[in-house]
């Protein structure tokens, strides 16, 4: 493990890199169904004075019509973008998105095409200087784009009735194919491979609706990847009390439109599930009793929670509208009947409500309105792919800026808190749905990073980050907050000094903007925020490490320095990784402990790899007990392996020689352990 002191090399340097698809549609409030070059570090910069951000460094509050002259310029340079990135003859760039900081450096963000085909999984963001010199890329996967032919071996009929049948494995109701799939080459994992992609449509099975994407390797048919694509997240309101909502009027009658806020309009669905429903209309501008029983109420919350999160985007992060070009999307209410939900789908470009169990609590919640779009600006900005870790961290990240409109509403009749859906009482026991402070209290949330967490549902491997954004706003411990206690522990027992939530929202947004891709994992976040705090406030500022805190306050990467506390055992003697070869070891000598180990041993790991998914680490102790730290098959396919699992070993005897065990279990990679650590706490 290299330190400081160490003696290695440049060539040691890690440079993570990920390779996952980037997939983001639909998402849901409840379960339903790395990076390279400049993220790697940020510049070494001074610490600001008082914690201020530095001069230059935060982004600028872009008009929509800034915003569109940048993407037209990087519209008219992408061909040489290209070329300087060396990407091949065939090859292009797509312009997605552009951000601009206040010293002249821009972050452009791209997608890209083979052949004229759409890359999944070949997003990348380019950060140029004001003089317009490269300064770093950030992509999602940095295998060489190349596949032998574009042209199909299996039909796509093939393909079509494949992914009907994994949706009606998965319970859809009603699956249909509502157009022919797509050629597209798959860049998801391992080599880039010619694939089709097909959509299922219809219903899930608990009335949400479907749609299913499916990969399928064009050469043999066999699934390559699957996910789901909706994702599930004066007025008298029912949650807000009553409020100022902006309407229009046409002759004599009033309509829930905001002019003010990109056109953002709120339809009543009446209890059906699909279409745009019925603009709600009436005689005066007055909506809503503060009742579910008047179909109106939900319609103002809606409309309400909108309007607070185009203000939270526009005013606090600079950010005009979900997608920056000043254009509002769309609420519905009244969806189904008895429908515990609330989802964004990206292809209405809109937000959708149920009522809850009975029809009685809609869920259009402050909290649960910035969930649903801030589903639709990750989309807009790093997509996350909604499946694995990158999938928990695009719930967190809705979570995280749900809870950051909830507090910026200020609003007596529901104040800023780190408890999700707490007034929606979707448990039926006025509980919320879930817990920032210890998500683990949902019973299903996970407290903590650990190596098969990319395999849980979306909406509990959220917890790590969640608790990580906790953590890094307010502290560990136990404090009072609007009238809210909390307790928030840490991994490793060490304690953790927040930096105040208002830092916290800006290091998350910048790394969503600029650092985050679609393949990002916890391991790249925790990159990607240490290289926005740094570009920030510097990298030697108590906010960067106290960013670095609190990843370690959830198992994700070590304390500067080391840990903070403890005694550790590190070897830092390469051995070499054999290519689909034996397992090998690596050996630490633990001496001078008395009794057994203790229940939170950390095993700090840095290895070096091309591509992790193929490896199995395992910690050996004394005995030859053998701890799965990260299994074959997970951890997805970035590059490289740098983090801290933490291990219950308290029925081992601390002192004799523990090994590092890992094995490559297919071919074509290349690497080493470049070395490990064990701390005793």
């Amino acid at each position: 493990m290299r330190d400081s002191s160490s003696h290695r090399r440049a060539p040691h340097a890690h440079h993570r890199k990920a390779a996952a698809v980037a997939l983001v549609g639909v998402s849901a409030l409840i379960a339903a169904a790395v990076q390279s070059g400049a993220a790697t570090a940020a510049p070494q910069k001074a610490p600001s004075a008082a914690g201020k951000v530095l001069p230059g460094a935060e982004s600028l509050k872009l008009t929509p019509a800034q915003r569109a002259a940048l993407i037209r310029e990087a519209n008219a340079t992408k061909a040489d973008t290209a070329k300087d990135l060396g990407l091949g003859a065939k090859e292009k760039l797509v312009v997605r998105d552009v951000v601009k900081d206040g010293d002249g450096t821009l972050h452009t963000r791209y997608e890209r095409t083979y052949d004229g085909l759409p890359v999944l999984g070949g997003d990348l963001v380019v950060e140029t200087t004001k003089s317009g010199a490269t300064e770093g890329v950030v992509k999602a996967t940095n295998k060489t784009l190349k596949v032998a032919s574009v042209t199909p071996k299996v039909t796509a009929a093939k393909a079509s009735a494949q992914a009907l049948k994994a949706a009606q494995a998965a319970g859809a109701d009603k699956a249909t194919t509502n157009r022919a799939p797509r050629k597209v080459i798959w860049a998801g994992n391992g080599t880039p491979t010619l694939a089709y992609e097909t959509v299922v449509g219809g219903l899930q099975e608990d009335g949400t609706p479907n749609e299913l994407h499916v990969v399928t390797d064009a050469a043999t048919g066999a699934k390559l990847y699957e996910y789901q694509g909706i994702e599930t997240g004066t007025g008298n309101t029912m949650y807000s009390g009553t409020v100022t909502l902006g309407t229009t009027q046409s002759g004599s009658t009033y309509n829930l439109t905001d002019a003010a806020r990109g056109n953002h309009k709120t339809y009543n669905l009446n209890h059906g599930t699909s279409g745009t429903g019925t603009l709600f209309s009436g005689p005066d501008d007055v909506w809503g009793n503060g009742s579910a029983s008047n179909a109106e109420t939900a319609g103002a919350d809606a409309h309400y929670g909108a309007a607070l999160t185009w203000d939270y985007y526009k005013n606090v992060q600079g950010r005009s509208g979900i997608r920056g070009d000043g254009v509002g999307a769309y609420s519905r209410v009244h969806y189904g009947n008895n429908y515990v939900n609330a989802f964004w789908d990206d292809s209405c470009f809109c937000m959708t409500y149920g009522d809850g169990s009975g029809n009685t609590h809609p869920l259009t919640a402050i909290d649960v309105a910035g969930h649903e779009m801030t589903h639709g600006v990750t989309s807009n900005t790093a997509g996350l792919n909604y499946s694995g870790e990158s999938g928990g961290l695009n719930e967190a990240t809705s979570d995280i800026f749900g809870t950051a409109v909830e507090f910026y509403a200020n609003n007596s009749s529901d104040v800023g808190d780190y408890l999700i859906g707490e007034k929606i009482n979707i448990n039926g026991d006025g509980t919320p749905l879930r817990y920032m402070d210890k998500p683990s209290k949902d019973g299903a949330s996970k407290d903590s990073w650990y190596s098969g967490i990319g395999s849980v549902d979306v909406h509990y491997s959220s917890g790590p980050a969640n608790h990580f954004f906790y953590l890094l706003s307010e502290g560990s411990g136990t404090k009072t907050i609007n009238g809210v206690t909390y307790n928030s522990p840490t991994s490793d027992g060490l304690p953790v000094t927040g930096i105040g939530r208002d830092k916290a929202e800006k290091i998350w947004f910048r790394a969503l903007t600029t650092k985050f891709t679609s393949t990002t994992n916890y391991a790249a976040a925790r990159t990607g925020t240490l290289a926005a705090a740094g570009e920030l406030y510097g990298t030697t500022s108590a906010e960067y490490t106290a960013v670095a805190n609190a990843w370690a306050g959830v198992a994700v990467g070590s304390r500067p320095g080391g840990g903070g506390g403890g005694t550790s055992f590190e070897s830092t003697t390469d051995v070499s990784i054999p290519d689909n070869g034996a397992a090998v070891n690596s050996p630490i000598t633990v001496s001078g402990r008395t009794g057994n180990a203790p229940s939170n041993l950390a095993v700090s790991v840095d290895i070096v790899h091309t591509y992790i998914g193929d490896l199995r680490v395992q910690l050996i102790a004394p005995d030859g007990t053998a701890y799965t730290l990260k299994a074959y098959g997970t951890g997805g396919s970035t590059d490289n392996l740098n983090t801290t699992y933490t291990v219950n070993a308290s029925s081992e005897v601390a002192n004799g020689t523990w090994q590092l065990r890992v094995q490559d279990n297919a071919a074509q990679d290349t690497g080493y352990i470049n070395g490990w650590k064990l701390t005793f706490p």
